[in-house]
């Protein structure tokens, strides 16, 4: 495949998401370390395409290396507890620092229009101010965090008056109190009480490393905030730059956020590949599976005939029409992946003769060799024991052999049931297979 087939297909492939995110709010948290980065620039350039593509974006930035920075300068030891910063009054002078002098750095990249750079004609407005309120962390367990403190409420208001208006909003970590006072805020903490607060659709956080399985090193695609909890009593030694990130994709999914991704932000082009690609290049955290295998509706019967068309023209599966598949729908099962149906089977039940028929066995051309054609076959076998089936049939013309290696057992037309023997096409002279169900 050419490197133009390879971007046209690319670039197709994407177009479901780019439709799907179209004005959607996303809040994307990414740390000091970023800012920092010598590729930072390519990350606002992402952003700045995220705005051109309509997403209304919300921008929550980091600073604890940048005020370190300036207390080792200041011949100042950072202090910490609980992985939560001691802000005492020197170290809030370089907090309100950091801050003022990060911001200006984003929003000057984010201004960039340069012809002949991925920001020409850009013009991305960007909107900052006072939109989070704090009050003081206060004495834990005998220590005084002083001006370090927690969100206590965002003005969702004022930022979805910004985004009408097309505007990056821009949130530093700091907020502020009724009576005037400033506070040093966890940029995580900031960013998970404003995505709540906005319910945005997605919570983004950039990371400095991927979110992988201790045991093997393997990064973990997806998990469901239930999958996410056992995993950090399982992995008490978790690394606080996953541990926490996962707590508050934890936290913002229990409060009504759709979804939220972990995306290794050292990973060039790790944002676009994470929401413009199906599988995508981070871990997503969801309320409920990314991937459902389920019983069929009326709502995935385009999906249905996406996924066989190719399979009808190969001569693999007998042509369906959509009025054929509406009528049966009871009978389907689909596996869904992101909204994509990537695997479909139905069962065709015989409860009066106890048989029933498989049909329709399709998985998507970039999920095969998997475990899902077994999945849906186990959930065959649920089910047609459930409706007290005791024999299954399959009539196939390429796959039989998939079929005997899980059991089945060639037959031939005179052992079909009649009403399954009237439906047979002599012309197609597909074989036939059968399996009891215990």
């Amino acid at each position: 495949m050419t490197p133009q087939n390879e971007f046209v297909n690319w670039f197709r492939a994407s177009s479901p998401y780019i439709h799907a995110h179209r004005n959607k709010t996303f809040v994307v948290s990414f740390g000091g370390e970023a800012v920092l980065a010598d590729d930072f620039d390519h990350h606002v350039h992402d952003f700045a395409l995220l705005n051109s593509l309509g997403i209304r974006l919300v921008l929550v930035h980091g600073i604890r290396p940048q005020i370190d920075q300036r207390l080792n300068k200041l011949d100042s030891a950072p202090q910490f507890s609980k992985n939560l910063r001691i802000t005492d009054d020197l170290a809030l002078q370089c907090v309100k620092e950091a801050a003022g002098l990060v911001r200006v750095e984003i929003e000057a990249l984010l201004s960039l229009g340069l012809a002949n750079s991925p920001m020409a004609g850009a013009k991305i407005k960007v909107a900052s101010g006072n939109f989070v309120t704090a009050k003081p962390l206060g004495v834990i367990d005998g220590v005084d965090y002083c001006h370090t403190g927690e969100v206590r409420r965002i003005d969702s208001v004022a930022i979805h008056q910004q985004l009408d208006q097309d505007n990056v909003v821009l949130i530093s970590p700091v907020g502020y109190s009724p009576s005037g006072e400033v506070f040093n805020l966890s940029a995580e903490q900031v960013a998970t009480a404003v995505a709540i607060a906005l319910q945005a659709e997605k919570l983004i956080l950039l990371t400095e490393q991927s979110c992988c399985d201790p045991a093997h090193g393997t990064q973990i695609q997806q998990m469901t905030t239930t999958e996410a909890a056992a995993f950090l009593m399982q992995h008490p030694e978790l690394d606080d730059a996953i541990s926490m990130p996962l707590k508050a994709a934890m936290q913002s999914c229990q409060a009504g956020v759709a979804r939220v991704h972990l995306i290794n932000r050292t990973q060039d082009g790790a944002l676009l590949l994470e929401l413009f690609s199906r599988d995508g290049v981070g871990t997503l955290i969801s309320s409920t599976p990314f991937e459902e295998l389920r019983p069929a509706t009326l709502a995935d019967i385009g999906g249905i005939l996406e996924l066989i068309k190719p399979l009808e023209q190969q001569g693999i599966l007998a042509k369906r029409s959509r009025e054929k598949i509406e009528m049966e729908i009871a009978d389907y099962i689909v596996i869904e992946r992101d909204g994509l149906i990537i695997g479909c089977t139905a069962l065709h039940p015989n409860p009066q003769g106890q048989f029933g028929a498989i049909a329709c066995v399709a998985v998507h051309a970039d999920y095969q060799r998997s475990t899902r054609g077994n999945r849906m076959l186990d959930y065959v076998y649920r089910k047609a024991r459930q409706l007290g089936l005791k024999r299954l049939f399959v009539l196939s013309t390429q796959t039989m052999h998939w079929f005997i290696e899980r059991g089945f057992l060639p037959g031939d037309v005179d052992s079909l049931p009649k009403p399954l023997k009237a439906l047979y096409n002599p012309a197609r002279k597909s074989k036939v297979l059968y399996k009891d169900i215990n």
